[in-house]
Protein backbone atom coordinates (compact mmCIF):
# COMPACT_ATOMS: atom_id res chain seq x y z
CA UNK A 1 0.00 0.00 0.00
CA UNK A 2 1.04 3.57 -0.58
CA UNK A 3 2.41 5.94 2.01
CA UNK A 4 -0.09 7.74 4.22
CA UNK A 5 0.48 11.40 2.90
CA UNK A 6 -0.46 9.68 -0.69
CA UNK A 7 -3.80 8.37 0.00
CA UNK A 8 -4.43 11.67 2.28
CA UNK A 9 -3.61 13.86 -1.06
CA UNK A 10 -5.62 11.59 -3.49
CA UNK A 11 -8.74 11.75 -0.75
CA UNK A 12 -8.11 15.19 -0.58
CA UNK A 13 -7.80 15.94 -4.40
CA UNK A 14 -10.73 13.96 -5.75
CA UNK A 15 -14.35 12.46 -4.70
CA UNK A 16 -14.68 10.16 -7.77
CA UNK A 17 -12.51 7.47 -8.43
CA UNK A 18 -9.78 7.97 -11.07
CA UNK A 19 -6.61 6.25 -11.94
CA UNK A 20 -3.45 7.27 -9.92
CA UNK A 21 0.62 6.55 -11.45
CA UNK A 22 2.11 5.88 -8.52
CA UNK A 23 6.24 7.22 -9.25
CA UNK A 24 6.75 6.31 -5.59
CA UNK A 25 7.98 2.61 -5.27
CA UNK A 26 6.93 2.18 -8.78
CA UNK A 27 5.94 3.03 -11.43
CA UNK A 28 2.54 1.21 -11.03
CA UNK A 29 -1.06 2.09 -11.19
CA UNK A 30 -4.09 2.04 -8.37
CA UNK A 31 -7.69 2.43 -9.24
CA UNK A 32 -9.53 2.48 -5.86
CA UNK A 33 -8.25 0.00 -3.76
CA UNK A 34 -7.21 -2.08 -7.36
CA UNK A 35 -3.30 -1.83 -8.37
CA UNK A 36 -2.60 -2.42 -11.89
CA UNK A 37 1.10 -3.04 -12.70
CA UNK A 38 2.49 -1.23 -16.13
CA UNK A 39 3.35 -3.51 -18.54
CA UNK A 40 7.64 -3.44 -18.27
CA UNK A 41 7.89 -2.54 -21.67
CA UNK A 42 5.81 0.17 -21.22
CA UNK A 43 7.22 2.34 -18.24
CA UNK A 44 9.78 3.89 -19.52
CA UNK A 45 7.55 5.38 -21.78
CA UNK A 46 4.81 6.18 -19.09
CA UNK A 47 7.04 7.87 -16.79
CA UNK A 48 9.06 9.62 -19.24
CA UNK A 49 5.95 11.46 -20.48
CA UNK A 50 4.12 11.67 -17.04
CA UNK A 51 7.18 13.86 -15.86
CA UNK A 52 7.33 15.82 -18.92
CA UNK A 53 3.04 17.38 -17.59
CA UNK A 54 2.20 17.91 -20.93
CA UNK A 55 2.37 17.31 -24.62
CA UNK A 56 5.34 15.20 -26.22
CA UNK A 57 5.64 14.91 -29.97
CA UNK A 58 6.06 11.72 -30.78
CA UNK A 59 9.37 11.53 -32.52
CA UNK A 60 11.08 12.89 -29.69
CA UNK A 61 10.00 10.29 -27.20
CA UNK A 62 10.74 7.70 -29.16
CA UNK A 63 14.00 9.00 -29.89
CA UNK A 64 15.05 9.95 -26.63
CA UNK A 65 13.91 6.33 -25.33
CA UNK A 66 15.44 4.20 -27.85
CA UNK A 67 18.11 6.03 -29.22
CA UNK A 68 19.76 3.28 -30.53
CA UNK A 69 18.96 2.58 -34.20
CA UNK A 70 16.91 4.32 -36.94
CA UNK A 71 14.03 6.85 -36.59
CA UNK A 72 12.07 3.66 -37.79
CA UNK A 73 13.29 1.42 -35.49
CA UNK A 74 12.22 3.85 -32.43
CA UNK A 75 8.73 4.59 -34.04
CA UNK A 76 7.90 1.04 -33.93
CA UNK A 77 9.51 0.56 -30.41
CA UNK A 78 7.02 3.37 -28.88
CA UNK A 79 3.86 1.81 -31.30
CA UNK A 80 4.73 -1.54 -29.26
CA UNK A 81 5.02 -0.23 -25.63
CA UNK A 82 1.41 2.36 -26.56
CA UNK A 83 0.01 -1.20 -27.77
CA UNK A 84 1.02 -3.18 -24.10
CA UNK A 85 0.14 -0.52 -22.20
CA UNK A 86 -3.12 -0.11 -23.92
CA UNK A 87 -3.46 -3.58 -23.32
CA UNK A 88 -3.30 -3.06 -19.15
CA UNK A 89 -6.87 -1.92 -19.53
CA UNK A 90 -6.83 1.42 -18.14
CA UNK A 91 -6.72 4.60 -20.07
CA UNK A 92 -3.32 6.07 -19.15
CA UNK A 93 -2.38 8.31 -22.14
CA UNK A 94 -4.08 10.47 -24.74
CA UNK A 95 -2.40 9.81 -28.06
CA UNK A 96 -3.19 11.30 -31.82
CA UNK A 97 -0.92 11.22 -34.90
CA UNK A 98 1.47 14.01 -33.57
CA UNK A 99 1.71 13.74 -29.76
CA UNK A 100 0.98 12.38 -26.46
CA UNK A 101 0.43 12.94 -22.80
CA UNK A 102 -0.91 11.70 -19.53
CA UNK A 103 -4.62 11.44 -19.49
CA UNK A 104 -6.01 14.56 -18.17
CA UNK A 105 -8.15 12.08 -15.57
CA UNK A 106 -5.15 10.68 -14.37
CA UNK A 107 -3.52 11.54 -11.21
CA UNK A 108 0.22 11.45 -10.67
CA UNK A 109 1.55 10.65 -6.85
CA UNK A 110 4.83 13.14 -6.89
CA UNK A 111 2.91 15.79 -8.24
CA UNK A 112 0.15 15.60 -5.60
CA UNK A 113 3.01 15.61 -3.35
CA UNK A 114 5.36 17.82 -5.02
CA UNK A 115 2.06 20.31 -5.01
CA UNK A 116 1.29 20.36 -1.27
CA UNK A 117 5.22 20.73 -0.53
CA UNK A 118 5.09 23.52 -2.58
CA UNK A 119 2.16 25.30 -0.68
CA UNK A 120 3.99 24.28 2.80
CA UNK A 121 7.15 26.09 1.24
CA UNK A 122 5.51 29.18 0.36
CA UNK A 123 3.80 29.83 3.28
CA UNK A 124 0.46 29.10 1.78
CA UNK A 125 -0.17 25.97 3.69
CA UNK A 126 -3.94 25.52 4.21
CA UNK A 127 -4.62 24.17 8.12
CA UNK A 128 -4.87 20.76 6.69
CA UNK A 129 -1.71 20.87 4.80
CA UNK A 130 0.27 21.50 8.31
CA UNK A 131 -1.50 18.31 9.14
CA UNK A 132 -0.81 16.13 6.55
CA UNK A 133 1.87 13.50 7.76
CA UNK A 134 4.79 12.45 6.48
CA UNK A 135 6.26 9.70 9.00
CA UNK A 136 9.23 8.83 6.48
CA UNK A 137 10.90 10.65 4.00
CA UNK A 138 12.12 7.30 2.61
CA UNK A 139 8.46 6.09 2.20
CA UNK A 140 8.90 8.52 -0.59
CA UNK A 141 10.88 6.63 -2.54
CA UNK A 142 10.76 7.69 -6.22
CA UNK A 143 11.70 5.38 -9.05
CA UNK A 144 13.32 2.48 -6.89
CA UNK A 145 16.38 0.75 -8.87
CA UNK A 146 16.30 3.19 -11.48
CA UNK A 147 20.03 4.89 -12.24
CA UNK A 148 19.69 6.77 -15.37
CA UNK A 149 21.07 10.21 -13.99
CA UNK A 150 17.40 12.12 -15.40
CA UNK A 151 16.21 9.66 -12.55
CA UNK A 152 19.03 10.40 -10.20
CA UNK A 153 19.12 13.99 -10.18
CA UNK A 154 14.92 13.73 -9.96
CA UNK A 155 14.91 11.82 -6.60
CA UNK A 156 17.64 14.19 -5.27
CA UNK A 157 15.26 16.76 -5.95
CA UNK A 158 12.37 15.39 -4.58
CA UNK A 159 14.32 14.57 -1.40
CA UNK A 160 15.69 18.58 -0.87
CA UNK A 161 11.96 19.54 -1.56
CA UNK A 162 10.60 17.78 1.17
CA UNK A 163 13.01 18.43 3.82
CA UNK A 164 12.82 22.01 3.10
CA UNK A 165 8.65 21.24 3.63
CA UNK A 166 9.41 19.24 6.76
CA UNK A 167 11.06 22.56 8.14
CA UNK A 168 8.85 25.18 6.67
CA UNK A 169 5.71 22.59 8.35
CA UNK A 170 7.75 22.52 11.92
CA UNK A 171 7.66 26.10 11.39
CA UNK A 172 3.90 26.83 11.02
CA UNK A 173 3.26 24.59 13.23
CA UNK A 174 5.59 26.11 16.54
CA UNK A 175 4.19 29.69 15.30
CA UNK A 176 0.52 28.18 15.83
CA UNK A 177 1.44 26.65 19.49
CA UNK A 178 1.35 23.28 18.37
CA UNK A 179 4.90 22.12 20.10
CA UNK A 180 3.97 18.65 19.90
CA UNK A 181 3.33 18.18 16.42
CA UNK A 182 6.37 20.26 15.46
CA UNK A 183 8.64 18.34 17.15
CA UNK A 184 7.54 14.96 15.40
CA UNK A 185 7.66 16.59 11.85
CA UNK A 186 11.06 18.30 12.88
CA UNK A 187 12.27 14.94 13.94
CA UNK A 188 11.23 13.05 10.36
CA UNK A 189 13.65 15.81 8.60
CA UNK A 190 16.53 14.72 11.23
CA UNK A 191 15.95 10.76 10.67
CA UNK A 192 16.08 11.90 7.20
CA UNK A 193 19.49 13.32 7.34
CA UNK A 194 21.28 13.35 10.70
CA UNK A 195 23.89 16.03 9.16
CA UNK A 196 21.36 18.46 8.23
CA UNK A 197 21.50 21.63 10.53
CA UNK A 198 18.50 23.15 9.51
CA UNK A 199 16.70 20.52 10.15
CA UNK A 200 17.97 20.47 14.16
CA UNK A 201 17.84 24.16 13.63
CA UNK A 202 13.98 23.95 14.19
CA UNK A 203 13.85 21.17 16.19
CA UNK A 204 15.69 23.02 18.83
CA UNK A 205 13.52 25.95 17.61
CA UNK A 206 10.26 24.13 18.52
CA UNK A 207 11.12 22.80 22.00
CA UNK A 208 12.88 26.31 22.71
CA UNK A 209 9.55 28.11 22.12
CA UNK A 210 7.82 25.23 24.23
CA UNK A 211 10.58 26.17 26.99
CA UNK A 212 12.02 22.98 26.66
CA UNK A 213 15.61 24.20 27.37
CA UNK A 214 17.05 20.99 28.60
CA UNK A 215 15.43 19.20 25.34
CA UNK A 216 17.19 21.80 23.23
CA UNK A 217 20.40 21.24 24.77
CA UNK A 218 20.43 17.47 24.13
CA UNK A 219 19.02 17.83 20.55
CA UNK A 220 22.08 20.18 20.53
CA UNK A 221 24.46 17.66 21.95
CA UNK A 222 23.43 14.74 20.24
CA UNK A 223 23.94 17.08 16.71
CA UNK A 224 27.24 17.70 17.85
CA UNK A 225 28.63 14.32 18.49
CA UNK A 226 27.20 13.07 15.59
CA UNK A 227 28.86 16.05 13.40
CA UNK A 228 32.37 15.38 14.86
CA UNK A 229 32.28 11.45 14.63
CA UNK A 230 31.33 11.93 10.97
CA UNK A 231 32.93 14.98 9.66
CA UNK A 232 35.28 16.07 12.27
CA UNK A 233 33.55 19.60 12.84
CA UNK A 234 31.82 21.54 15.43
CA UNK A 235 28.08 23.15 14.59
CA UNK A 236 28.13 26.34 13.73
CA UNK A 237 28.24 29.59 15.92
CA UNK A 238 24.60 30.60 14.55
CA UNK A 239 23.04 27.14 15.62
CA UNK A 240 25.08 27.44 18.69
CA UNK A 241 23.77 30.74 19.98
CA UNK A 242 20.50 29.46 19.76
CA UNK A 243 21.11 28.14 23.63
CA UNK A 244 22.44 31.21 24.29
CA UNK A 245 19.44 33.45 23.73
CA UNK A 246 17.05 34.52 26.60
CA UNK A 247 14.51 32.09 27.46
CA UNK A 248 11.19 33.34 28.61
CA UNK A 249 10.20 32.06 32.00
CA UNK A 250 6.53 30.58 31.84
CA UNK A 251 4.37 31.35 34.61
CA UNK A 252 5.73 34.83 35.07
CA UNK A 253 2.52 37.14 34.38
CA UNK A 254 5.32 40.04 33.31
CA UNK A 255 6.90 38.35 30.81
CA UNK A 256 10.09 38.14 32.33
CA UNK A 257 12.80 36.17 30.69
CA UNK A 258 15.89 34.70 31.82
CA UNK A 259 19.61 34.05 30.25
CA UNK A 260 19.60 30.59 29.13
CA UNK A 261 22.67 28.62 30.63
CA UNK A 262 25.86 27.82 29.70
Amino acid sequence: MFPDIVQILIRRHTTVERPVLHLFSGPYVSLGARRIDVPEGSKRLLVFVALRRGPVERRYAAGALWPVGDDTRAAGNLRSALWRLGKAGVNLLAVDQHSLMLHPDVLVDLDLVTSWAGRVVSGLAQPEDLSTPLRDVSDLDLLPGWYDDWALMERERIRQRLLHALEAQCRALTAAGRYGDAVDVAMVAVLADPLRESAQRVLMEAHLSEGNWNEARRSFERYARTLNRELGVRPSSELTALLRRPQPVRGLGDGRAVPAAG
